[in-house]
């Protein structure tokens, strides 16, 4: 897989660590990709993002989940598909998730 360092798995590929961001709500945010471990009705396995929240003293607190925005024959392949999303649409998917969830301190 030829990622450039723009995209979220092409980030991960030459850092050796996911990316951090700064959430719409001023809190930090790490991100990772999951895929389903059974395909859907289509035969496709979908995958979606899931940002963890972390606390001031560096603790999970919270997380967000992505509708699926990547699909494929393998859970592989549709993580990879999710993998060339570039940072820029990452941070958009947070802002809007956090933008869906006003004053969410539980998610």
């Amino acid at each position: 897989m030829n990622l450039a360092d723009d995209t979220l798995g092409g980030y991960v590929a030459v850092h050796g660590r996911p990316p951090g961001f700064t959430g719409s709500d001023g809190r930090p945010y790490s991100v990772g990709v999951f895929s389903d471990d059974d395909p859907g009705a289509d035969g496709r396995y979908g995958a979606a993002l899931l940002f963890i929240r972390w606390s001031e003293a560096n603790a999970p607190d919270g997380h967000l989940e992505s509708d699926y925005l990547g699909f494929g024959g393998t859970p592989a392949g549709a993580e990879a598909e999710v993998g060339r999303l570039t940072l820029h649409r990452v941070k958009q998917v947070l802002d809007a998730l956090i933008a869906s969830h006003p004053g969410s301190e539980s998610t």
